[in-house]
């Protein structure tokens, strides 16, 4: 196990060897979603631009205002109206959103008020500022309201549509590149002959990169041959930004990915202390990041999870985060520890605490389908019942 490398220090060497992949544009803010923010948005204005009343009531000065006194209304101030300044001793009728008038500091809602003819009683003493949302309350003129690398949401939109933005400095999507080996695979839509299966990585690995807001460009499968290997790869780096590759990343006579990165490129780490997902490459091949993760379902997924999830974030000029996770405790006991990180899957019962599916071997993709995510078993670590460890939900992938 020493020539393992240690889970941290994989994501370590991926984050130290990445970088953005990919240019800018300015696209419309409405077609923006899902893209990655390039630069700051700095606020042109302030948001709300004037004070404004948070309610339907009645403006006024607070020091005007004493117990049994009768306002004059002096005033009716809609939402869209430009206000004059208030006339001293009286009050303003005015609707949520409206702009403050000069002379008022206070708002008192209209249930709080006492209708006396043509005149406005309030009886609870009021309290400068109240139900007034000041100039700026939201975002201020200058102030930095979306961070370069995020990931551009509805709520983005609204809010940068709050601001009269129209463009957005955005990265160009990255272009993925699958590849996918093993003699024994074939595409769904056939017949299966002895000793073959269907290709679900392929498609499970184009799912994640487009679920991710990436381009896939091109994927293919290679046979199980050196020559073959190193043609498909080459076909890759022409159109591809970043390649993907499950299989064909062991120490097996048929596997031949690490040979062919060894004569194409640089690989920068081989084989990590996770459980499953060992045989693990990440390599670069004449400029073109590239990550091997291993065949078996299960392997795949979090590998991807974990590592190709990263680079992808990194090469695409987003913000590279690692998945939130919160402490649960764990519904069940394993009485021994193993050398390498785990990612068990496991799903939260009524009782608050996780439990493990019964089917946790690597080449099984219906137990992760069937969970609701990992709990992480860092290496040489007894599982305790009623001992909190860390959860990954999926959704936080």
């Amino acid at each position: 196990m020493s020539t393992l490398l240690a889970f941290e220090d994989a994501l370590e060497e991926i984050r130290r060897s990445a970088s953005v992949r990919v240019e800018q544009q300015t696209i419309p803010l409405i077609s923006s979603i899902g893209r990655i923010l390039a630069t700051d948005v700095v606020a042109g204005i302030s948001v709300p631009p004037h004070d404004n009343s948070a309610m339907d009531g009645y403006a006024f000065a607070c020091a005007d205002w004493h117990a049994g006194k009768h306002f004059n209304v002096s005033q009716r101030i809609t939402a869209g109206q430009h206000p004059v300044p208030l006339m001293p001793g009286t009050c303003a009728r005015i609707f949520t959103g409206a702009n403050i008038p000069a002379g008022a500091d206070t708002v008192v809602m209209q249930e709080n008020a006492e209708l006396l003819g043509d005149k406005v009683i309030f009886n609870k003493q009021p309290t400068p500022a109240d139900n007034i949302r000041p100039l700026g309350q939201d975002m201020q003129i200058g102030q930095t309201v979306v961070n370069a690398g995020e990931k551009i949401t509805p709520i983005h939109i609204g809010l940068l549509s709050s601001l009269g933005i129209t463009d957005v400095t955005v990265y160009k999507q990255l272009n993925v590149g699958i590849l996918t080996t093993g003699d024994e695979l074939i595409p769904t839509g056939h017949h299966l002959k002895a000793g073959q299966i269907y290709n679900s990585n392929g498609p499970m690995l184009s799912a994640l990169v487009t679920q991710a807001g990436h381009n896939v460009s091109l994927c293919i499968h290679a046979a199980d041959t050196l020559e073959a290997t190193k043609d498909a790869l080459k076909t890759l780096m022409q159109s591809c930004d970043v390649i993907l590759s499950s299989g064909g990343v062991s120490v097996g006579e048929e596997d031949h990915v690490k040979d062919a990165l060894e004569k194409l490129g640089k690989v920068h780490l081989w084989k990590i202390a996770i459980k499953p997902g060992k045989p693990l490459v990440h390599a670069t091949l004449q400029g073109t990041p590239f990550l091997g993760l291993p065949g078996n379902p299960s392997s795949t997924l979090v590998t991807y999870h974990w590592f190709a999830r990263l680079l992808l974030s990194i090469c695409s000029g987003q913000i590279a985060e690692l998945p939130q996770y919160y402490l649960v405790d764990a519904g069940f006991n394993r009485n021994k520890t193993i050398q390498r990180d785990e990612f068990l899957r496991v799903f939260i019962g009524k009782d608050g605490l996780a439990y493990a599916h019964p089917q946790q071997s690597s080449g099984a993709l219906l137990a992760a389908s069937e969970s609701q995510g990992y709990l992480h078993i860092k290496a040489n670590t007894l599982v305790e019942y009623g001992h909190s460890y860390s959860f990954y939900p999926f959704s936080g992938f």
